[in-house]
């Protein structure tokens, strides 16, 4: 078994908030993720696939179609954008990392799947000292 790791960048904004919660309420809960003119973050994810090795090819998958399929489903949607209003993706999900894991792999499966090895891991660096790492 390969584990293949495609590793991509985005940047985008968002907010922290229930429209449920009150501006303050949600200031106690998510902080200053939570602020009214949104904040963003230079995100970093990191994409893995696993599968046989294809011994006649050379590998289990190739890196160049998982890197299109990365930007046609995932990097153009979100890069230099708004999660909360802008990506179709996420509407009406609360726009955490961890949701955007989850809606990246949910996009993501389908298409790695056609490909013949199976998606791994889907893993996004907030910053520096976080990240947040889904296994479907």
């Amino acid at each position: 078994m390969i584990y293949l790791t495609r590793r991509e960048r985005f940047s985008a904004a968002h907010r922290m908030f229930r429209p449920d919660f009150s501006d303050e309420k949600n200031a106690e809960v998510y902080g200053q993720c939570s602020n009214p003119e949104w904040h963003g973050h230079n995100y970093e994810l990191f994409v893995t696939v696993k599968g046989e090795m294809n011994k006649e090819l050379g590998y289990a998958m190739n890196l160049k179609r998982l890197k299109k399929i990365i930007h046609e489903y995932v990097i153009e949607p979100l890069d230099h954008k708004n999660i909360n209003t802008q990506v179709d993706f996420m509407k009406d999900k609360l726009a955490s990392t961890e949701n955007i894991a989850i809606a990246i792999w949910e996009i993501l499966e389908p298409q790695i799947r056609k490909e013949g090895v199976v998606l791994h891991c889907v893993k996004i660096t907030e910053t520096e000292n976080n990240y947040i790492e889904y296994y479907g």
